[in-house]
Parts: C-alpha cells; structure tokens; sequence
C-alpha cells in the first residue's frame, strides 16, 4: 500500500530531523519538516556510555517528534539512527525508552548504508546528469563519502569524524588556535587518506556538499562574500579565508561574519577542519551544496519497498551471487518453508508480511557460510550476515536474519535468549524442518507435510510409509524433539497412516 504521507526522522549524532512528505506519481513533496539540536554525540562518555542529559534532551525532541506523528500508520514512517547509536554501548537500552517516546521502531543503520541513502537522497535533490558525482557528508559523529553515477552509488564509506566530535576532542571550550586547527586537519586527513587513492582512481566530475555542516559553511562564504567570483557553494579559497578568520577570532562565537547560524556555532570548528581536509586530501577546488540528505533517502527508499523496489531484495540476490549459493537447493528449501509457514499463519495477510520476507530471505542465504567451510556452515553463514555491508538492511535487519540462519541445524541453546512467544521461533523451526526435508538435495517430490501450533511447540505430521522408507530422516525428526525439547518448547512427531 502507497501512502499519501510517508515520514522519516534522522536521528543523528548531532540533530535531529523529522521530515513529512506527500508522495504524488512516485515522487515526494516535502510538507512538513522539525529539527531539534540534540548533540547526541557530546553526551558519548570516554566509556562509550550516552550520559543522562543526552538522554533526556533526546526523549523530550522525540515526544515532540511523536505527536507530529500521531495517526501515520507503522509502515509509513521510517526512523534511523547513525553513528552515536552505532557506538555507545547502552544504545539498546536507551533504544527502548526512545522507541516509547516515538512510538515508532528505530533502526541502527551502518555507516555504509547511511552512505547509500544520503546519496539516494541528494541525487534526488539535483538535476539529472550522466557524470559521476562525489558526495560528501559531514554529520555529527561520522562523515560519508560515496561515488555514483545517477541514481547509483558505486563507491561508499563511512568515517570515524565528525562535527561534534573533532570539536569536542580539539576545540573543548570552543577554543580554536592555529595549532588546535592544524592538529584537528591532520587528524581529519589521515583518516581520509585511507580512502583517498581508491576515490580518485574512481574519478568525478562534480563534487557535491550535504547536510547542516555544509550548508553552514556555504551560506557563511556566500553572504559574506568570501568566495572568489562571487562564487556559490564551497570553494578552495573561502574555505582558506573562513579557517583564517575563524583562527583569528579564537572561536566560532567570536566571529563577525554574517548569516551564521547561532545552533550550529558549537560544533562549527570541527565542521571547517574536516571540510578543510576533504578539500586538500582529494584535490577538490569547488563543491556545490544539496538539499537533499539522509532524510530525504530515507522517503525515497521507503517509498520503493511501497513499489516491491526494496534494496534489500537486490543485496539479498547479490550475496547469493558472491557467495556462490546452490540456487535449486535455496529454493527447494525455500518453498517448503513456507508451505510449513502457510499452515501456522496467514501468509498473504498484511499483518504477516514481514515474516514471510525474512523467511525468504533466510532461505536464499541459509548456505552461505559454505563459501567458509562446511563443518558450521550455519556459524559462518550467520557471521558474514551479521557483519556484512547488506545495503538496504538495518543492523537490526541483520540480527534478526542472522538469527533464523544461525538456527536452522544444530543446539537450539546457541540462540540469544528469546521469548517462548515470540515469532522468530516459528521461523526457524520452518526453516529448520525445511532443511531437514531437503537434506537429499534432490528434486524428489516430498510427502504432504501437515504442521499445527501447540501450546507449547509444534505438532508435525507426515505418512508413516515415508518415515519407513526415510530412515535417515525419522531419526533426524527424532533427535530434532529433543533438541527442541533441551530449550523448554515441544515438537510431536505424529505418523499418518494411509487411512489416517
């Protein structure tokens, strides 16, 4: 279903942004747009521990994000978080209590797909051109760095620097000399040239500037007239005059310049030494500003997954492409377990459409951990999803997937602890029994399988004449009662006889 409004909320390491957008013949209109001035990130302890007042100021930018959203349905809002909550360790609990003060799920989403959607979304902010673009985008706690031709990045990463944080570990006070700038720039260059050679060899032919930082930056050089030629966006030479002036004044608040945006005054220092060092580390002499960012990639790639255009489909049949995956088996497994599904639940129903995906998509990667090694195929296989770059998933996408992979042979007792209700156990006992099913590996038709829910497991029945024939496969269902039965749940294994 195509919602009139969809919305996305960014919440970054140093804003957060709620954008509304009316969708008129596959394109987005904004409507409505909040910002709120978090900085998450100057809340990280040196532990890696979001501190209280961060917090809070969170919780309370989120209950105000919360009534805007009030009557838009689950799937029609997306919420995503960067890097702040990809680092502090007490994300998940504090993920809890900002999920109650939304009232909507919030994805960690990693910084390589935090590339690809700043990119969707900028691209959609500018005209069409068949020229490779770089896209730069200076955030609050990491900066994105991807290449793309049109509507397709070809080159992403993500780095470890960003506005609040350089500015937090080298201008602490706001202080800025010549030193604390050089050692910010420097700091700020080697992390670059870990990408550099690679972003060159790869070339473009416009350079485009994203997000708050940039757009900062761009108005300060514009209005202030510091660009040579009148220039507009960033270039080489306002940059070297703002970083002058800014020395010069000993801090961002101390600067007379006009057009500087008093909320973005406390991070501005870190903002103009990464920026200074992108210039001067890839050879960029200009950079034009877009509107568009995260945010607004976030719509257009919720939008797509309306269109059965989700990314995660593509990244699904790329890793079973890279990783060399049986295909007949992965479908032979595949449509056993949800044949398995559609007797436990109402697989066409909306309500069930998420399940149904991820079984899907279990079932096209259960063997990718073969390209490792056989022998815990089901480990390795569960490993590359969990750390993998998967564009399109979000962290919790790929926990959750790793999950149903890691579950479906072996101890029951590996799995993270989960609640006897909750709906991933049914996943992976279909795509357990599926494996089970299929271990000949053959086209032979299986025998009519019947499944039931119990109180407090499964019920699986199949003709006594086959399990008679199927040795092998009797003494699996067998070891596989006790296996369920080792972590508290049940699963009878009924014959039926020919006049059952």
């Amino acid at each position: 279903m195509v919602y009139e409004q969809i919305a996305a909320v960014d919440l970054g390491s140093n804003s957060f942004r709620l954008q509304v957008g009316r969708v008129v013949d596959d394109q987005i209109y904004p409507l409505d747009t909040l910002k709120e001035s978090v900085r998450l990130a100057s809340g990280l302890t040196p532990e890696k521990i979001l501190d209280e007042p961060a917090q809070q100021r969170a919780l309370e930018a989120l209950r105000r994000f919360g009534e805007r959203l009030r009557g838009f349905q689950p799937d029609a809002v997306r919420v995503v978080a960067t890097n702040t909550l990809r680092v502090a360790k007490n994300a998940q609990q504090f993920i809890r209590l900002a999920e109650a003060a939304l009232g909507f799920p919030i994805e960690v989403i990693g910084g390589r797909e935090e590339a690809r959607l700043i990119y969707i979304g900028v691209v959609h902010a500018l005209p069409s051109v068949n020229h490779q673009r770089l896209v730069v985008d200076i955030g609050g706690g990491s900066t994105e760095f991807i290449i793309g031709t049109r509507l397709d990045p070809m080159v992403l990463e993500s780095l470890f620097m960003g506005c609040v944080s350089y500015t937090l570990r080298f201008f602490p006070g706001g202080k800025v000399d010549r030193k604390r700038f050089a050692d910010a720039q420097l700091s700020a260059a080697r992390e670059i040239q870990t990408i550099a050679q690679d972003y060159r060899r790869a070339g473009w032919s416009e350079a485009v500037a994203s997000s708050g930082t940039a757009r900062a930056i761009a108005d300060v050089l514009e209005s202030n007239g510091l660009n040579p030629d009148a220039q507009i966006g960033i270039t080489r030479a306002g940059l070297d005059r703002l970083r002058t002036l800014l020395i010069r004044a000993g801090s961002a608040e101390d600067l007379k310049l006009s057009n500087l945006p008093t909320d973005r005054l406390p991070v501005f220092a870190g903002g103009i030494a990464i920026m200074s060092a992108v210039f001067e580390e890839l050879g960029i002499e200009r950079m034009t500003y877009a509107e568009g960012a995260l945010r607004l990639g976030v719509l257009y790639d919720l939008l797509g997954r309306f269109h059965h255009q989700d990314m995660r489909d593509a990244t699904v049949a790329q890793f079973r492409r890279r990783y060399q995956v049986d295909r007949r088996q992965a479908e032979r497994v595949e449509q056993t377990a949800l044949a398995l599904l559609g007797q436990l639940i109402r697989i066409d129903s909306p309500e069930h459409e998420g399940e149904v995906r991820y079984l899907r998509w279990a079932a096209a990667l259960h063997e990718i951990g073969i390209s490792i090694a056989h022998g815990g195929f089901h480990k390795h296989g569960a490993y590359i999803v969990s750390y993998a770059d998967m564009p399109g998933f979000s962290k919790q996408d790929q926990e959750r997937l790793a999950l149903l992979i890691l579950g479906q042979r072996g101890k029951l007792e590996k799995l993270p602890p989960t609640p006897a209700a909750d709906a991933r156990w049914r996943l992976i006992f279909c795509l357990r029994t599926a494996v089970l099913l299929h271990r000949s590996r053959d086209d032979e038709p299986l025998p009519r399988v019947l499944v039931k829910p119990t109180s407090s497991g499964f019920a699986l029945e199949l003709p006594a004449d086959w399990l008679l024939a199927n040795p092998l496969s009797a003494a699996t269902l067998a070891a596989e009662a006790q296996l369920w039965q080792r972590v508290g749940a049940s699963l009878r294994v009924k014959r039926r006889t020919a006049l059952g």
